[in-house]
């Protein structure tokens, strides 16, 4: 029995998220799937519409059979960092093959891009050249490869493909990548066909507007009741900067003297969404400022990250009796501590999970209970 990897962050979980699901089980219908799931935060930088356990509950409504949190300092950083953690999790659970979404389906050409960023003795130096000229990283990586190979990837789905393909390399793992053909815009803003973006749903759902054609009927109820929205998290956000306001430099992703700008403009900004309009600039992209800003809600260090280089163990969120066995068989192979339940001695990492989620409950009248959820919730079982 095969069994599959997926990394995702079902925010939130759309009818395109059921149709990866259902390729899957159509290519591998003997397969077991594991999911890679962020938890409170995402890699975009912003607090997600469900919390952890919400959306484990309906991965596995919908066939996943065993659901893992990729730790927070893994889930909000670049695409680089982000599959990185989320590989080795997948790679210490033994899994086959990792199926994603792709604009392109090429899985050669991310191979191909990927052995350039890695191994190209001059690909380095073409990307520092035009990080000098004032371009953003994401910019200078494909000019670099375009130089490189007369090809480039700009599509955001391609760029996390080969960030996967790169870290199952770099890990040297026996992970086979594989492509499911995207088909929709995943910056698109408004909504379109059945399968739409989940940029576009965000986009809705603070606007109050209807999803219910967008998303399987079984979701619907989830998002009747509180959910998370950035724009809440601003009062938060601002106070955290007036406290840190001498050494806001040491949180991950302040560089280059941004620290200026944002002090210059945090008192001008009425909304989250315009603060980040207002630090935007050629060098810096909007998810880049948007990460910042997480990091600086989060108290987030450039210390706290250079000490978490590595997944240090794996917390179990959901699993399905298939799951549960798979995990049983597996678990003495395992080289990571298998986390099921929250402990005062516990990595970290992990206490520091709860911290972040401290902060994510801050926006709930629920927030109590989100929080007692981090420490006595035992994994969901389907």
């Amino acid at each position: 029995m095969q069994t599959i990897g997926i990394i995702c962050e079902y925010n939130p979980f759309h009818n395109g998220h059921l149709y990866h699901l259902e390729q899957i089980k159509k290519r591998y219908p003997d397969s077991r799937i594991v999911l890679v799931m962020s938890g409170n935060f995402t890699q975009r930088g912003e607090p997600s519409l469900l919390n952890k356990w919400q959306k484990t509950e309906i991965a596995l409504k919908f066939g996943v059979d065993l659901v893992i949190e990729l730790p927070f300092p893994f889930a909000t950083q670049s695409a680089d960092i982000f599959a990185k953690g989320a590989i080795q999790i997948l790679n210490a659970l033994k899994v086959d093959r990792l199926v994603f979404g792709s604009e392109s389906n090429d899985i050669e050409l991310l191979n191909t891009m990927a052995d350039i960023q890695l191994y190209h003795k001059d690909y380095a130096s073409i990307v520092k050249h035009h990080l000098k000229k004032g371009n953003n990283y994401p910019t200078a990586m494909a000019k670099a490869l375009d130089t490189l190979s007369d090809q480039t990837i700009t599509a955001p789905n391609d760029l996390l493909g080969l960030s996967y393909v790169k870290a199952i390399k770099q890990n040297h793992s026996s992970i086979i990548a594989e492509t499911i053909q995207r088909t929709n815009d995943y910056h698109d803003v408004t909504l379109s066909s059945s399968i739409t973006s989940a940029t576009s749903l965000r986009k809705a759902l603070s606007e109050k507007k209807d999803i219910s054609n967008y998303v399987p009927s079984e979701t619907i109820s989830y998002y009747q009741g509180s959910f998370a929205l950035k724009e809440q998290y601003f009062p938060f956000l601002k106070y955290q900067i007036f406290v840190h306001w001498d050494h806001l430099e040491q949180f991950l992703g302040v560089d280059e003297g941004i620290e200026q700008r944002i002090k210059k403009v945090i008192s001008q900004a009425n909304s989250y969404e315009e603060f980040i309009h207002l630090l935007k600039t050629k060098r810096y992209t909007y998810q880049k400022i948007n990460r910042m800003l997480l990091h600086i809600l989060c108290n987030f260090t450039k210390q706290k990250a250079k000490t978490y280089q590595d997944v240090p163990y794996l917390r179990i969120l959901g699993f399905s009796k298939d799951g549960q066995t798979y995990l049983h068989e597996i678990k003495k192979e395992v080289l990571f501590p298998i986390v099921t339940s929250f402990s005062k001695n516990a990595h970290p990492m992990l206490l520091d999970e709860l911290f972040y989620t401290e902060i994510y409950s801050l926006i709930f009248p629920n927030a109590t209970s989100i929080i007692r959820q981090e420490y006595q919730k035992s994994p969901i079982k389907w």
